[in-house]
């Protein structure tokens, strides 16, 4: 696997001030090198740079005075001093300055209550890499084996790079910037965490095994999130017959990075692969969704009552639903429409896909669409998902 220099990545740079947050290795200082060449670089991950800053944010702007208006600057790892956006503000009002801000975590940002310029930056994601950007270098087993965040798959051992990468997060994320006073709870929270991927989230549970009380836990949930490892993805709250449920589903934000923190690395066991192959689709859809303005709103749905039927991801656009059913099988089963079956009264569906390992497409009698997961991924590239 090659380095993710190779790769031309979905995201887009807009013209105006921007954030640009993902987690650490995913490729943003890259992307910004190819994308802003001519912008003046800040990386704060330079120590001296760092603490010169740190001591006088007002030295940021000196730094920046010979810039003319239109000019830009980018400012890496911006979450190591929230401050320097009082600084940012002023020098996009005052000078016309334009700013490429990259993060790899929102908490600080957030508490700082810089309300993230209040508009005036638009707010960007990078997720890892999608088979649109690795074209012929996309391997779906190691997909769902280690990931796809660039740099665990350009190491020269992949294992042993997502070892290093959970113990850095630990170090640097955590600890160095001091985002939980109960490092050890945390350390014993994330492989249980890991456990949860794509499945719905019972706080009591997790505060229980990691021995830990439920608000703490709460904390460290809202800590995955802020540092970019993992989302929770609410359930649909309009009613369809009965009351829906309304706990969220946790989704680590790759595959390689949700096995690394139970630090199970080995090759894939068969009961592993359900939930990295669903959780990887939701990685995509998210990828996919920003820059194509894919929905508006993305869910799952649960009928609530006893049936207990589901569908993995519901995605909307407007007045308009899409109702995605995601299977690891290489063969089709009835079973799989179950779900989508239960949400067929849905107002404004107006496609239902179950997506799966098989090679034939299908199409049942009552209008549901079973798609290979080719099929699926040219939809995605050519912006055809919606009918």
């Amino acid at each position: 696997m090659g380095s993710n220099l190779h790769y031309r990545r979905l995201t887009t740079r807009p013209d105006q001030s921007f954030f640009l947050l993902g987690v650490r290795g995913v490729g943003k200082s890259t992307w910004a090198g190819i994308h802003l060449p001519e912008a003046r670089a800040v990386d704060l991950l330079d120590e001296a740079r760092f603490h010169d800053l740190l001591a006088d944010p007002g030295r940021f702007a000196l730094e920046l005075g010979d810039l003319k208006r239109g000019d830009w600057v980018v400012l890496d790892e911006v979450q190591r001093i929230p401050q320097l956006l009082n600084e940012v503000h002023r020098l996009i009002e005052s000078k016309g300055l334009r700013f490429a801000l990259l993060g790899s975590s929102a908490r600080k940002l957030k508490a700082a209550g810089t309300n993230l310029l209040a508009g005036r930056a638009l707010l960007k994601s990078m997720h890892p890499l999608t088979p649109a950007e690795l074209g012929q270098d996309f391997d779906l087993e190691a997909a769902l084996t280690f990931g796809s965040i660039p740099l665990v798959i350009s190491a020269p051992d992949p294992k042993a790079a997502l070892t290093s990468y959970v113990q850095l997060y630990l170090r640097e994320e955590i600890r160095a910037e001091a985002l939980t006073r109960n490092l050890a709870g945390f350390t014993r929270f994330l492989p249980i965490a890991g456990l949860f991927h794509t499945q719905v989230l019972n706080v009591s549970s997790l505060a229980r095994d990691a021995g830990v009380p439920r608000k703490t836990v709460e904390g460290y949930l809202g800590i995955l999130e802020d540092t970019l490892m993992a989302y929770r993805l609410p359930a649909y709250e309009a009613k369809l017959r009965v009351r829906e449920r309304r706990h969220p589903k946790l989704y680590w934000v790759d595959a390689g990075l949700a096995r690394a923190v139970k630090r199970q690395l080995g090759p894939l066991a068969l009961e592993e692969r359900g939930a990295l192959f669903e959780g990887w689709i939701y990685h995509l859809l998210r990828a996919h969704g920003e820059e194509q303005e894919l929905f508006e709103d993305l869910s799952y749905w649960a009928s609530g009552d006893k049936s207990r039927l589901e569908v993995d991801f519901l995605l909307r656009r407007g007045t308009e639903h899409l109702a995605i059913e995601v299977k690891s099988g290489t063969r089709y089963t009835p079973d799989a429409l179950k779900g989508l079956r239960g949400i067929a009264e849905l107002d404004g569906l107006v496609r239902r896909i179950v997506v799966y390992l098989g090679s034939t497409p299908l199409q049942t009698e009552d209008g549901i669409e079973v798609w290979p997961l080719d099929h699926f991924l040219e939809a995605l590239a050519s912006d055809t998902l919606w009918p």
